[in-house]
């Protein structure tokens, strides 16, 4: 069976200046990939399979957010840190997709002004460049790839889960389908992902992953992380999902660290996939000046 397109949407986009257009198709071209897979049985995809849809989920072309970020210790003391994000597709050389995302913390004051920038690269033979700015020491630090999997600014989150918000880098990993299980009424497919090099692992500091991934949106539901000597360390679950303009958006994901007894819980709002993000939003010198 066909997909069933949108056509006037389509019209719509090619009418679009030619320095979006390719964008647009591509984007296009992948929400009808997307709906050519809910005529696949998800059980006769293989754990590779299942990845790349995950990873080829649309995400719009470009999107300004708010989020919250509430922080919970083991006796249930919190504290909460507002943040607007905006996250930008472009096309390099080659013609691929890559994303670029800045993130500026608003509340409250006494990290009002930090800053994190990734550019998150297509090609998988080549390290993400994340940067991240501090009010207090005045200068643009940046993460390297062996800092990955450190917490991201006291969170239970890692700068590499912040990067790639839902999605999985598959050259990390060796994925295995360990089969469907269901949870809150769900039929979930069960992945597990062992590091692919050693030097993975360590930048992760994990030995495996396991993620829950339904189908019917594909992303991960519930997300289980063990470190390097196999002890279950965090729980990631996605709580909430919405249909914002077309695109599958997460509205609250909260992270349980089994080792401190503390977490992080996400709220997204405000998500808004029309406004325009300009390319000279994402760079260090933006980064420094802030919002």
């Amino acid at each position: 069976m066909k997909p069933n397109i949108n056509k006037a949407k389509f019209r719509k986009a090619l009418s679009l200046k030619n320095g979006v257009l390719s964008i647009v198709l591509s984007f296009a071209a992948a929400s009808i990939l997307q709906a050519e897979g809910e005529n696949i049985e998800p059980s006769t995809l293989n754990a590779d399979k299942i990845i790349a849809k995950v990873n080829a989920r649309p995400e719009g072309e470009h999107v300004i957010r708010n989020f919250s970020i509430e922080l919970r210790d083991k006796n249930g003391r919190t504290r909460r840190e507002e943040t607007i994000a905006h996250r930008r597709y472009f096309t390099n050389d080659k013609g691929e997709q890559e994303k670029r995302t800045i993130i500026f913390y608003t509340e409250p004051s006494r990290v009002r002004g930090t800053g994190f920038l990734t550019y998150d690269y297509a090609s998988p033979n080549r390290d993400d460049d994340q940067w991240l700015y501090l009010p207090a020491l005045r200068k643009v630090r940046r993460i390297s790839a062996s800092d990955r999997g450190d917490y991201f600014l006291g969170t239970d989150f890692t700068y590499e889960e912040i990067k790639k918000e839902q999605k999985i880098e598959a050259s990390d990993y060796h994925f295995e389908l360990l089969g469907e299980k269901e949870i809150d009424g769900r039929q979930l497919l069960v992945v597990e992902g062992l590091p692919a090099k050693p030097q993975i692992a360590e930048e992760l500091g994990i030995s495996k992953a396991i993620w829950h991934i339904d189908p019917s949106i594909w992303m991960s539901r519930l997300s289980e992380f063990y470190d390097q000597n196999g002890n279950h360390s965090r729980t990631m679950q996605l709580e909430a999902v919405e249909e914002i303009d077309g695109y599958l958006s997460s509205k609250q994901i909260i992270i349980s660290n089994h080792k401190t007894g503390h977490s992080s819980r996400i709220r997204f709002s405000n998500i808004d996939y029309a406004s325009p993000v300009p390319q000279k939003l994402f760079t260090q010198a933006r980064l420094r000046r802030g919002l």
